[in-house]
């Protein structure tokens, strides 16, 4: 399966020029190939060139007759333009944060711009969570990487995202690493909060301090920009345990997972996330 990473976005403008845009694409496999991932297709244009049509031409171009099963992207801005171009071809399109070779391209490329950083998109400011799903209680768990396959892939989970790609053994990760969590137990609204996560399509959640050492929370990330306070705590026991979290995380390349239960008695999963935050 051929799956393609791209973004068109705009340059830095010259004094006295028009903008230019460019089109970056390469193979989702590149990071894993090569320690160094390189584009295997590059165009620019004017910005009255900037439209699908333009898109759509250079796409067949980079394809040489082969086109991509599917195209991954992860900058808003790009997404419509390029949705156009590969329903058109009959091309799936992704919105997803995790395009890690086109984001170490785009780092490589910004090199030769002074003070442009292609990776900076605007978030809005985190949301609450809804209170109607709110649940009853969470805590900070850990797994071993060995196990997470094992304990998860064949369990009749109502909903459960386990991505290949995340597989501990496809990111070269020890079996016995512990790879870090959250555990909701939602009790009766635990269906009702797994649901709307959903939804949301998670991408990632990150611990926010906002006192070093005594206070803060985690975020849950979702989409391609979208941020919810997914919970908050005051006290030192507890930041101590977020900012372990974190480095667990960071170790094994991102990777972690959230877990929602209706209870504490590890007979019922309500749902399975297994999730990874871009290391770039």
């Amino acid at each position: 399966m051929k799956i393609w990473q791209a973004d068109f976005y705009y340059l830095p403008s010259q004094a006295g020029q028009d903008r230019q845009w460019e089109l970056v694409i390469c193979d989702r496999a590149a990071v894993s190939d090569s320690h160094v991932a390189k584009p295997i297709y590059t165009a620019q244009c004017y910005s009255a060139d900037a439209n699908a049509s333009w898109l759509e031409q250079q796409i067949l171009l980079a394809a040489e007759g082969s086109l991509p099963s599917r195209l991954e992207v992860f900058r808003p801005q790009a997404l419509g333009l390029l949705t156009v171009v590969a329903e058109k071809l009959g091309i799936k399109i992704e919105p997803t944060r995790n395009t890690e070779a086109l984001k170490q391209i785009l780092n490589q490329r910004a090199k030769n711009y002074p003070n442009y950083h292609p990776l900076a998109l605007e978030k809005p400011p985190p949301q609450t969570l809804p209170e109607e799903i709110w649940g009853d209680r969470w805590q900070i768990a850990n797994i071993a990487a060995g196990q997470i396959v094992d304990l998860f892939g064949d369990r009749p989970i109502p909903i459960c995202s386990l991505p290949k790609d995340f597989y501990p053994i496809n990111l070269n990760l020890s079996s016995d690493l512990f790879v870090p969590g959250i555990v909701v137990y939602g009790g009766r609204k635990s269906m009702q909060l797994a649901r709307w996560i959903e939804r949301q399509n998670p991408a990632f959640i990150n611990y926010i301090p906002t006192e070093v050492g005594k206070s803060g929370g985690f975020v849950l990330e979702t989409g391609l920009v979208d941020r919810w306070v997914f919970n908050t705590f005051e006290s030192q026991q507890a930041a101590s345990i977020a900012q372990e979290y974190e480095r667990k995380k960071r170790a094994g390349k991102g990777l972690h997972f959230l877990l929602i239960q209706p209870d504490d008695s590890g007979m019922t999963y309500t749902a399975f996330w297994l999730l990874k935050e871009p290391m770039i």
